[in-house]
């Protein structure tokens, strides 16, 4: 049953190694490196069975996955970006292990109540209100308002590295297969018509509750009875699949009049209509976990009469020193908060440090974003950097590990791709990644040809798992950009160098207090000088 957002993936294991050719990026042609990477298991903790589960997909090595995108009524802020980095991650490693990955996730643009967080089904399109804030007062409507936080989205996804993903459908391009699914589960007797919507009857879905454990009537009448403004609802606990509203900002035509869909018909729509009736695996943030994901299950299963997924992946809640994050506490962030220039108001850091950070934490436990973490992770980057400054970019996967540094570089990727395996330890994964840095730093002045292969290779590799090492992802609309510092820079530099040459340290201390004056730091290293900009984190 296919009735046409969040997050899908689709991967195949055990195919024939020149197949591996086929991914966005390959693992190259290593077939020792490939076999060991068939062979693991990958593990996961499983939040519909409350345990670390391997990985067992429907077609063997075919994996279906789906994660629930945000609703872009402002900018994603970190702790939805920390949620998108999981599914990445997840993406990745399948992609290590040898798996080829088709991935969709979602736009919500229209339909998510401010009620809907709590079950209650009520209150306001969150769409709506953000046009009616000061910051809506840009748009000129509010299909402006969404296009264009859409478009910041992806730009942000772009800057954390974050794969695009082979579909990213959005759920007003999806309205037909919604009321198509609300009209089937009228029919099958899950869901009745009001004088001011649809509803989902919870009683229908004897399971109702199996992933979030609310299943308990008094427990959830307790959850929603301040929310429910429905009198005609049958029961407390039934969900919206379709608002009567001939007055909302977004509206279209029904067999129950004018209206707009429920947040949660939506994911289950999109999900069946490009992952078919079941999948793989389902992730999202802790928060997702009821109503959202609950309602999605009830509703797809009702559907199709078929288990909808049997791995769900939930990341947990992200604090910023400390505390949840909060405008008037001003530990809010946004990712171009961020990254963005100074000049422009942010705080000009290297993105993929933010992405290190949001990765520094185990995702299945709450984590504590500080600007202390971000600091220490700008200095891996710097290091990173170094390393590619001096061996160069790896052009492609076409390299091997060669010699006897080429074997501790593998060993240090394979301990990599085993923590990631482990229920994605990506604690353990940054481990082996600095502590690969630190090998090649201690030997960069003296690599042989040999060396410098293996560290290309190793450079590939880290980065298809864990997408920290340099950035493979473009933003569509802006052209590349040019630090408007470079040709004030380096010939200062260049004059640096010939004082030191000549002895004239003093000359070379002066310049060098020059650039600090304009934030610029000096790193002497044995291929040269290398400079910086320093951060106000």
């Amino acid at each position: 049953m296919a009735f046409g957002s969040c997050f899908i993936y689709t991967a195949y294991a055990g195919r024939p190694t020149n197949f591996l050719y086929e991914l966005n990026f390959s693992i190259g042609p290593s077939s020792k490196l490939i076999q060991t990477a068939l062979e693991r298991v990958f593990k996961i903790y499983n939040t519909l069975t409350r345990s670390s589960d391997a990985i067992k997909t429907q077609k063997k090595g075919h994996l279906t996955f789906y994660s629930c995108g945000p609703t872009v009524y402002s900018y994603a802020h970190i702790g939805n970006f920390r949620s998108f980095v999981t599914a990445d991650l997840i993406l990745r490693t399948a992609k290590s292990l040898g798996w080829t990955v088709q991935y969709a996730t979602n736009i919500t643009d229209v339909g998510h109540l401010t009620e809907d967080d709590v079950a209650g089904s009520s209150g306001e399109d969150k769409m709506a209100k953000a046009l009616r804030s000061k910051d809506g007062d840009q748009f000129a409507n509010v299909w402006d308002l969404a296009r264009f936080y859409s478009t910041r989205l992806i730009e942000d996804w772009h800057l954390l590295n974050l794969v695009e993903p082979t579909v990213r459908p959005r759920a007003t391009e999806h309205i037909r297969e919604q009321i198509a699914a609300v009209q089937v589960l009228i029919e099958k007797g899950h869901a009745y018509e009001t004088s001011s919507g649809v509803y989902f009857s919870v009683t229908s879905f004897p399971t109702y509750g199996k992933l979030s454990g609310n299943t308990l009537d008094n427990e959830l009448e307790q959850t929603v009875r301040d929310v429910v403004v429905d009198p005609e609802k049958r029961d407390p606990r039934d969900f919206a699949l379709w608002k009567k509203d001939d007055k909302h900002l977004m509206q279209w035509y029904s067999p129950w009049g004018w209206g707009f869909p429920g947040w949660h018909i939506e994911c289950s729509v999109m999900a069946m209509n490009y992952l078919g009736d079941e999948i793989d695996l389902h992730a999202g943030g802790e928060d997702l976990i009821f109503p959202h994901h609950e309602c999605e299950i009830a509703q797809s299963e009702s559907l199709t009469g078929k288990p909808f997924s049997k791995y769900w992946v939930h990341t947990r809640f992200l604090q910023v020193e400390g505390e949840k994050m909060s405008k008037s506490l001003g530990n809010f962030f946004t990712v171009r908060d961020l990254v963005a220039p100074e000049a422009e108001g942010g705080k000009g850091v290297d993105p993929l440090a933010v992405r290190m950070t949001l990765m520094s934490g185990h995702y299945g436990k709450p984590f504590n974003f500080t600007l202390k973490t971000l600091k220490g992770n700008v200095k891996h980057r710097e290091r990173l950097a170094e390393i590619i400054q001096t061996v160069g970019l790896p052009a492609d996967s076409g390299l091997s590990y060669t010699g006897p540094f080429g074997t501790i570089l593998e060993a240090m990727y394979n301990r990599a791709l085993d923590a990631m395996t482990e229920d994605l330890n990506t604690p353990s994964a940054l481990a082996a990644l600095f502590g690969g840095t630190k090998q090649i730093l201690a030997k960069l002045g003296s690599l042989s040809a040999e060396d410098t292969t293996s560290v290309q290779r190793w450079l590939w590799d880290m980065n298809n798992l864990l997408g920290v090492v340099y950035s493979t992802q473009t933003t569509e609309s802006s052209e590349p950009a040019i630090d408007p510092l470079e040709a004030t820079v380096q010939p200062l530099l260049d004059q640096r160098k010939e004082a030191r040459a000549s002895g004239n340290w003093g000359r070379a201390d002066e310049i060098r207090d020059q650039l600090l004056q304009m934030g610029i730091e000096i790193m002497d290293t044995p291929t040269g000088a290398k400079w910086k900009k320093t951060g106000s984190i």
